[in-house]
């Protein structure tokens, strides 16, 4: 398995991510929402980190981390042939429930 993949495997990690994609954040914000521990928390930073998925600066005694997309890109790439099943399956989705406004007893 390649790294990015390995990276996003983890459902803590992909919490991380997914905090990261809106914004830096320190270590203390990441275990406040994540509701994990710090050296949980520092141990999927360092994993994120080795992969280059995130980067890491420091300001006075705060780490602050922030996403790096880039090496997802190889996932997107994987992902992209098999967009055409959720596409199909959204456009019928938006079919209904147009339909479904059209109709209020639906």
């Amino acid at each position: 398995m390649s790294e990015p993949f390995a990276v996003v495997a983890d459902p803590t990690r992909r919490r991380v991510l997914d905090l990261l994609r809106t914004r830096p954040r320190t270590v203390t914000e990441l275990v406040d929402a994540l509701g994990v521990s710090q050296p949980t928390v520092s141990k999927h930073l360092r994993v994120l980190r080795e992969a280059g998925v995130v980067t890491v600066r420091a300001e006075a005694q705060r780490r602050w981390y922030e996403l790096r997309p880039e090496p997802l890109a190889a996932i997107d790439d994987w992902l992209a042939p098999y967009r055409w099943m959720w596409a199909d399956r959204l456009d019928t989705l938006g079919r209904h429930l147009d339909t479904m406004e059209d109709d209020p007893d639906a």
